[in-house]
Parts: C-alpha cells; structure tokens; sequence
C-alpha cells in the first residue's frame, strides 16, 4: 500500500486527492468519489481567486459555499450546535471508505490504519498545535472525561468551573468529587458579561490554594460567551493551575491555535461547527502535560503509543469516519479558517443588532464580537420558548433550539451556509410573534 500525503496549498488541493493507496497493485481511491471532490474544489479555487477578499456579503461565492452542504431543500438549519450537517466532499468520501470496508473487511484491517496519522497531521496544522498533541476521539464528552478520570487528583483538590458549563463538562468532575472527594467549585459569571476583566477578577478571586485545575468552555453554549482563553491560560499557569477547555463549539467557528492559546487540555466535537460525521472529535493535549494525564482505556503497548495517540487506542474505530473528518478539515482550510470566522461574526453581528431593535426580545450573548461568535442567545417576553421552535420549524422550516425555558431563550446559530436573507426571514418571524404575544 502506498500513501501519499496532500500538499496543504489550496491550490494543490484543489488538484490533488486527500490520499492515493494502492491496493492489490489496483488504484484504491475510486475516479467517482476524487473526481466529484476534485471538481469542487477546483470550483473553490476560480471563485477564491475571483472574489479573493470577499469576506462576508452575501454573493456568489458564499452561495456556491452553502450549496455544497447536504442539506434537504428548502431547511434552515440555525441549529448546528446540536449536530451540523456535512459538506458534500465529505459525505463522498465517508461513503467511499464505508463502501470499501463493507466489501472486503480485510481491507479495512489491513489498509485504513496508517489514515489516522495523516488525519492527525492535518488536524494538528489546522488548530496550531503538534501532530503528537492531537487524539483522535469521538466527541468533546470523551475528552473531557478523559482529564477528569486522568489526573492523579487528591481529596480536597478543588476543580474550578463557571456556572455556564455544559453537563458534559461538569459531570466528568461531579462523578470523581463523589467517588475520590475532590471538590469542585464554581466561579459565578453574569449571564453576559461585559469584559474580559469582569471574567478574570470573577475566576481571579475564586481561585484558592487548593485549586488544581480550571476547566471552562470557549463558546458557552447556553449563552454564547467566547471566553478568553488566552488571558484565563496565562491566570491559571501564573498560578501553576492546570487548564483545560470544553471546545466543543469552536473549531469550525473560529480561527483557533493552540500553542498560541496556551491551553494545556482541549475537548472538541467536530460535528457540530466543522462538517465532519458524528461520532468525531478532536482531542488537544499539550506536550508538557502528557506525562501527567492517564489515559482511560488501556490496549495493546498503550505504554509504547507516542504522544496523545495513547489516548486513542481503543481498539477497532471506524476509520472511514476518521477520514471523512480529515477531509473536512480539508474542505475548511480551502475555504480558509479567517475567512469562515469572518463571515460568522458578520452573521452574527447582523442578528445582534438588528434584533436588539426588536421590542421585548432580550440579547443574552454579549454584543462585543471578542466575547461572542456564532452563537447567539435571545429571550422573548410572553412567548414560551418550546412555542418560539414549532412556529419557526412550522412556517420557515427553520431550526433553532430551546436553551433557557426559564427564561424563553434560545440559540440561533449563524454558519457559513446561512445568509442574510435567513437572517431577515428569522427577524421577521421573531417580529411578528411579539407582536401577537
């Protein structure tokens, strides 16, 4: 079996198959599946070159873009938080890979494992980090658990937390305070804060002797705060206190690097913001902190594994998803990582502003575009949340989720295959529904 790994230029890209494998002296990698990515993105190509800053209006090259989703006609989907949808490049090679596996297994054994490395490698360059911090997971939950189960933490240890964290990320710590006595702490933030100093005096001032780690989310999903990480990470190290982060929002969303970011741990779900299947995630440990961090699974020469691939061995996986995340991370990086978060911030900007004009709707995530991307959160007065759904699903086939019931809120999520018309067709019903309230 040969493999030959991609150039990461767009330009190349667009020219060359993610991998090319022989097997039994025949071309493993079907014309169909390449031919029909290679078409795509060798569309991309002409219009990047065309439209080269075309940063976020609505136009031709962000039509093209939403069309190469899979998604049913006439859906509105603003709710990628829970689980996205897939790019068309990469629906054709996860079923190109299952359809192999499913034809001859002994392939699949045989000839899919040297995959994860180059998956590994060009997740790696996507997020800033080195190939050895990255492990290759199946969702941020996995991840999470992972440093919660990890770390050699004592009775009394304290894990520090804010209030807005997802169950996922509180329930790892809540088991092991029950079951070892560790404690765990919460450092209450506002609903929507107003500043990156608001943020840091509230963690600055919850910390303790006995705090070991800190653990927040970078895009909360409940209210929509893009938390600063970088200013958190540099609080905890000066402290000599871990930090782990729930990214299970963000790779996909923002432009994001890890070494820049300083972050010791970080837990991403790459269905939801990234265009890979579900059933994918990535996990980021740094380099310096491996030695500390148990894995939770032990296979065959685990001890031997290099780097964070010791988090991974867990037997048998299904490769074909993991190659189908590779080829997501390459439909982004061909789109390029500032040009997505720039036109989801753009979104987003325009949904904030406008809506805040709307009387009786409340604007939950901060306005400040540093602690915010494309999540939004907005409460209506008088008109229950649940209601808010059914009438968007019902009338426009647009789907947004219930956040706060308490509260009447909900998440609108603004990806690359949203535009702005979406926008004005969501703002109207929001309109027309306080009107009736």
């Amino acid at each position: 079996m040969e493999i030959t790994e991609m150039n990461h230029s767009p330009g190349s890209l667009a020219r060359r198959s993610f991998l090319k494998t022989a097997v039994g002296g025949a071309a493993f990698a079907a014309m169909s599946f390449q031919a029909l990515n290679g078409a795509i993105y060798k569309k991309l190509e002409a219009l990047d070159q065309e439209y080269p800053t075309w940063g976020a209006p609505d136009g031709i090259y962000w039509d093209y873009v939403a069309s190469l989703y899979m998604m049913e006609p006439g859906l509105i989907m603003m709710n990628n938080g829970t689980a996205g949808t897939m790019p068309r490049v990469v629906y054709n090679t996860l079923a190109e890979f299952f359809k192999i596996q499913a034809k001859n297994a002994y392939k699949c054994y045989t000839r899919f494992r040297p995959y994860q490395d180059i998956v590994r490698r060009r997740i790696a360059e996507f997020v800033g980090a080195h190939e050895d911090e990255i492990a290759l997971l199946r969702n941020s939950t996995e991840g999470l658990n992972i440093i919660a189960q990890g770390l050699d933490l004592k009775p009394g240890d304290e894990v520090l937390m804010s209030n807005w964290e997802h169950p996922a990320g509180t329930g790892p710590w809540r088991m092991q305070e029950k079951r070892y006595g560790i404690k765990t702490k919460i450092a209450e933030l506002s609903i929507t804060p107003k500043s990156k100093d608001e943020i840091l005096n509230v963690f600055n001032d919850a910390i303790t002797p006995r705090t070991r780690i800190i653990m927040v989310s970078h895009a909360c999903y409940n209210t929509g705060l893009v938390t600063p990480l970088k200013e958190l990470a540099k609080l905890a190290h000066d402290k000599n206190i871990l930090f782990a982060v729930d990214g299970a929002h963000v790779i996909g969303m923002l432009d994001v690097d890890m070494h820049d970011l300083d972050v010791d741990f970080y837990a991403n779900s790459a269905y939801k913001w990234l265009g890979a299947p579900t059933g994918c995630g990535i996990f980021y440990v740094k380099k310096e902190v491996q030695d500390i961090l148990w894995p939770n699974i032990a296979s065959y020469k685990w001890e031997e594994a290099v780097g964070a691939r010791k988090y991974d061995m867990i037997g048998r996986v299904a490769e074909p998803l993991i190659i189908a995340l590779g080829e997501a991370i390459r439909f982004q990086t061909h789109i390029r990582k500032d040009r997505i978060e720039r036109r989801i911030r753009t979104l987003a900007t325009y949904l904030k502003e406008n809506a805040s004009k709307i009387p009786g709707l409340k604007i939950i995530t901060p306005m400040d575009s540093e602690l915010s991307g494309g999540i939004t959160v907005l409460g209506l007065d008088n008109v229950k949340i649940d209601q808010v759904v059914n009438y968007f699903l019902e009338k426009y086939n647009l789907v947004i989720s219930p956040i706060f019931r308490d509260r009447n809120a909900g998440r609108i999520c603004t990806h690359i295959w949203i535009s702005f018309k979406h926008i004005d067709i969501l703002l109207k019903g929001l309109r027309d529904l306080q009107a009736m309230a």
